[in-house]
């Protein structure tokens, strides 16, 4: 590592940061990805087997994406050249490109790890593919974004998508551990104090131990508990993204939990996204979305409901208006659920798209001329409230098309009584 620091102008005895003494020396020294590096993970399987292939390291910020990729290298006995799409451009990728080839002409491999590789645009990530198709490199890229999004569909169909995982409690806290092993001494903070530092962290193991350093230059006199811990420290924003993956996987998370009728986990995803910073009138609308399509008539309210939450969010903004739209999260979440209304729209679509211009029947024309009731528009109409049940039950479909059943009640909440009468009406339509 000492290396890293001359070619930065620094002295190998010169001060070096907590998260950097700590950066892991070996695979087995890397917490938290044993899915991917163990040795039934993919890259421990690859690295056994000899055979390294190109590869997308996708996952949040300080999980172990560079270190891993360093490890891979010298693993592998290749050379490590590292790239950064922030700083990095054309001339540098060129000059690694020539680098790695005239390397290749002497026996020895490249592995060539570009951090944000999302970064380049589609025409420089098109320049990579030669050099992974010819062997002159063998590309890992790491990314905090979606690469189905974000990487064009050529590289990814050369490169292996590996997802990193946010780091587990046990991780940071192991990580905390060898700190103080590092430290030599034990970390200044409570078992609570502890818990909130690695809350702080936010599953981000470099952050996690450069606030730990920040305590152990504290010093204080006593260890620091919760209330210490936040007090000294400056808690990490949440990782979200109104653009990006975040944004999309939150309100998948509200969205299916009203699904399943938790009103518990459904406030706890509508707390994260206010928290991260969106728009509290794209989580009104999405509720609206969902009253809709999720509950339909099983809780005919459960529209009103979330239209008047954002009617009351848009009269009072925030913070107060948010509590309505909290309102209509657990209205919605605890409502009777009933896609049928949305399954039935869906196919009455289909339905219309398929049997084009067929017109209706004569008998339910209306006929407000002498020649329309002539042609027979408007005869033989049974007016339902003239019938004993106050129901006819004439055909309403077009002559040329078979009776359908498009809307199928689940009979849940409000549908029940739907469904029954449905049900009754059918057998009367059959007589």
């Amino acid at each position: 590592m000492s290396d890293l620091f001359q070619a930065a102008g620094l002295e190998g005895d010169a001060p070096r940061p907590l998260a950097d003494r700590m950066r892991p020396q070996t695979m087995d020294d890397v917490a938290g990805q044993d899915h991917l590096i163990g040795p039934d993970g993919p890259i421990g399987r690859m690295l056994a087997s000899g055979r390294l292939a190109s590869m997308i390291l996708w996952g949040p910020p300080g999980v172990g994406k560079t270190t891993i990729a360093r490890l891979i290298a010298d693993q592998a006995d290749m050379e490590f050249v590292q790239l950064s799409a922030v700083f990095s451009g054309v001339k540098d990728l060129r000059e690694a490109f020539a680098a790695a080839k005239a390397r290749r002409a002497t026996g020895r491999g490249t592995l060539l790890f570009v951090d944000e590789i999302h970064r380049f645009n589609r025409a420089q990530q098109d320049g990579f593919l030669p050099y992974v198709e010819q062997g002159i490199v063998t590309l890992i890229g790491a990314t905090t974004e979606n690469p189905s999004f974000e990487l064009n569909s050529a590289l990814l169909s050369r490169s292996q998508v590996f997802v990193l995982k946010r780091l587990s409690i046990e991780a940071m806290s192991q990580m905390l551990d060898k700190a103080s092993e590092e430290m030599g001494s034990p970390l200044p903070v409570t078992e609570d104090g502890r818990a909130a530092l690695i809350g702080f962290a936010d599953g981000d193991g470099r952050y996690l131990l450069n606030l730990a350093e920040e305590i152990f230059a504290l010093a204080p006199k006593k260890p620091l508990d919760a209330k210490g811990v936040a007090n000294v420290l400056q808690k990490r924003a949440p990782a979200y993204d109104k653009g990006q993956d975040a944004h999309y996987n939150l309100i998948s998370a509200l969205h299916k939990s009203m699904r399943g009728s938790d009103p518990d986990a459904a406030l706890y995803w509508f707390a994260r996204m206010l928290d991260g910073g969106e728009d509290p009138l794209y989580i009104a609308r999405r509720l609206i979305r969902f009253a809709s399509e999720d509950i339909g008539l099983a809780d005919p309210l459960a529209l009103m409901i979330a239209n008047e939450a954002m009617n009351t969010y848009r009269f009072l903004g925030s913070p107060e208006g948010e509590l309505a739209i909290a309102h209509a999260v657990v209205h919605l979440a605890t409502a009777p659920k009933s896609n049928a209304v949305y399954t039935a729209y869906k196919a009455a679509m289909r339905a219309a798209k398929e049997t084009g211009s067929l017109a209706p029947p004569a008998h339910i024309l209306n006929a407000p001329t002498k020649l329309m009731k002539d042609i027979g528009y408007g005869a033989g109409y049974a007016y339902d409230h003239d019938t004993k049940e106050g129901f006819s039950g004439q055909n309403y479909f077009p002559d040329d098309m078979e009776r359908a059943q498009f809307y199928a009640p689940k009979g849940q909440g409000r549908e029940a009584a739907i469904k029954e009468r449905l049900e009754r009406w059918a057998k009367l339509r059959e007589t």
